[in-house]
């Protein structure tokens, strides 16, 4: 399948329904949003260190806000959404708002699995969950990802503003987990011309925008292409299938409690490196859109440039994870355009371990 040169095959493209408001200030209309949903009584979610930013949310959605629940984690464990679901329905809450990362949005989703509650989410990371119908939970160190038309949240505010006091390493790793998703989103069995593109324009658009944000974190140019960036990754997270670096990094990030961006962020340049072979027309897109020769290497140069940790073991992982993450993601692998083989498999982990440079 050629996308560039005009020869197209077959395909298939579905596109998820959503409302996305993009632009600076735009936070302001989130209580119009509530209004325009019909909602009465709607829970604030957020992290606890983005509480205070939760209540003043709160206080600007006046009467319709059924208050806040500030206890969203990371890889979205099953013990947090039983203690939110005991105040959405304490509180008979009709309607969710998610301000904050991945964590946040997160908890939002799997409010909604379960309850079908409709989901206002106003990102301030690059994570790009936010467009997405997918959920990955964790219960006893194990993440489990599922699909439903209930996970997607109905409306998107993007607000540029929000970015601002993202420090930069987050921007970096944050950014970099969205990057995975175009990446993966050009070799994915769906692929399809309209991803492809998108894919692409997204790795440009944020393989230009970090450096200029970590070399000025209040670059609104910068940091506008960037959330831009993000938005355009999500969608293809959203839209087609994923393969080998996605199910990697939800095995470490729920084997070994890892950051998730940072995990995807290490990993991303060896699962390329694994993958380049079978997938020469992606490779192109890919150095194209970042302006390197080799897509791999142009990609742990950019995090590393950036002040990225790109060792496993300095983000916790222990040697003999290794192994144990290999067996794991043989056990029920995703699709993968380059077959799995235990022992590149392994080797790939080992590299991304020890943060060396993809060659």
């Amino acid at each position: 399948m050629v996308f560039a040169g005009c020869l197209v095959d077959a395909f298939v493209y579905n596109a998820n329904p959503g409302r996305v408001i993009f632009g600076a200030g735009t936070l302001s209309r989130l209580p119009a949003e509530v209004e325009r949903l019909g909602l009465q009584r709607v829970l604030v979610l957020a992290t606890p260190v983005q509480e205070s930013s939760a209540q003043e949310l709160s206080r600007q959605i006046g009467a319709r806000s059924a208050g806040v629940f500030a206890d969203a984690r990371m890889h979205t464990p099953v013990e947090v959404t039983e203690k939110a679901m005991a105040v959405v329905t304490e509180r008979r809450v009709d309607g969710l708002v998610a301000v904050g990362g991945g964590s946040t949005t997160g908890l939002a989703k799997a409010l909604a699995l379960r309850t079908d509650l409709p989901q206002i989410v106003a990102p301030t990371t690059y994570a790009g969950s936010e467009m997405t119908p997918i959920l990955g939970e964790t219960q006893a160190g194990r993440k489990v990802t599922q699909s439903s038309p209930k996970i997607l949240p109905e409306v998107v505010i993007y607000d540029v503003e929000l970015t601002f006091t993202l420090p930069v390493a987050q921007s970096v790793t944050s950014g970099m987990n969205a990057v995975a998703h175009a990446v993966e989103a050009l070799y994915t069995r769906e692929a399809n011309p309209l991803i492809s593109l998108l894919a692409e324009n997204g790795i440009g658009a944020l393989a230009r925008g970090l450096p200029r944000i970590a070399a000025d974190p209040r670059d609104r140019e910068a940091r506008s292409s960037a959330l831009y960036g993000a938005w355009l990754c999500g969608v293809c997270l959203g839209t087609v299938g994923m393969a080998l670096h996605h199910k990697l990094c939800h095995t470490l990030g729920g084997m070994f409690d890892l950051p998730h961006a940072e995990t995807h962020t290490a990993v991303l340049p060896h699962a390329v490196a694994y993958n380049r072979p079978a997938t020469p027309a992606a490779m192109q897109a890919v150095a194209r859109a970042m302006g390197v020769e080799d897509p791999a290497a142009g990609l742990y140069d950019l995090a590393r440039s950036l002040g990225a940790t790109m060792a496993l073991r300095d983000l916790g992982m222990p040697q003999n994870g290794i192994a144990q993450a290999t067996d794991a993601a043989l056990a029920n692998p995703y699709w993968n355009p380059r077959p799995l083989e235990k022992e590149a498999i392994r080797a790939l982990l080992t590299s991304a371990y020890e943060g060396a440079r993809p060659v």
